[in-house]
């Protein structure tokens, strides 16, 4: 395999992350997103400040930028070689995400993005954090504790199918303990607001 092939693919993944896909629809919409609710330019703030239609599509593009950055690499190998591939492009589609250039390296919080890269990884850990964002979501109506919960159990639901011969390998593991920490990371200002008690829930339109 050409030496070449890592750095290109994590150079054209970080670049496809960059996309500031809820920045760019809202000022289509002439709205810098920015300057609304909680400042985040992922499709939490943009779904409280746009509507529900806006919310999800930014969602889906997200998410579908972490997929075929993930599915694009794989086909670059296989077995083994195919998942370094993918994680390595994994991480920068992620990174260029949450750190994108176009806007200072301010971006979003890596929620929809890295579930578009578990999808491309494990179909099956998608639906179990699917489940575990809802029912923390109806039980607490907080989308940042939602996304937290379903945060904590990726690493659960890949370690489990992988102890279990089902599917994943020790790569694919450690992988989701990072991004699982990276996200709970770039949710710290939620965490201080839901410890003093300010955090909003969902139906509030103010901070994300």
């Amino acid at each position: 395999m050409n030496g070449l092939i890592f750095p290109t693919l994590a150079f054209g993944a970080f670049l496809l992350g960059s996309i500031p896909t809820g920045y760019l629809v809202a000022r289509a919409r002439g709205v810098d997103i920015r300057r609304h609710g909680s400042g985040n330019i992922g499709a939490t703030n943009v779904l409280r400040t746009l509507g529900k239609p806006l919310g999800i599509f930014v969602f889906v593009v997200d998410a579908l930028k972490g997929f075929m950055a993930v599915w694009i690499a794989k086909s670059f190998g296989d077995g083994s070689a195919a998942d370094w591939l993918g994680i390595i492009a994994a991480v920068a589609v992620i990174a260029g995400h949450n750190y994108t250039p176009w806007l200072g390296f301010k971006g979003g919080k890596g929620i929809a993005t890295s579930a578009g890269v578990l999808l491309a990884f494990s179909p099956w850990t998608v639906l179990f954090i699917t489940v575990v964002w809802f029912v923390f979501f109806k039980t607490t109506h907080y989308v940042s504790v939602a996304s937290i919960a379903a945060s904590v159990a990726v690493p659960v639901s890949i370690g489990a199918l992988w102890s279990g011969g089902i599917a994943g390998s020790a790569p694919l593991f450690v992988f989701a303990l990072v991004i699982s920490a990276l996200a709970i990371w770039r949710h710290r200002s939620n965490i201080r607001r839901l410890r003093e008690g300010t955090e909003p829930r969902f139906a509030s339109k103010s901070q994300a």
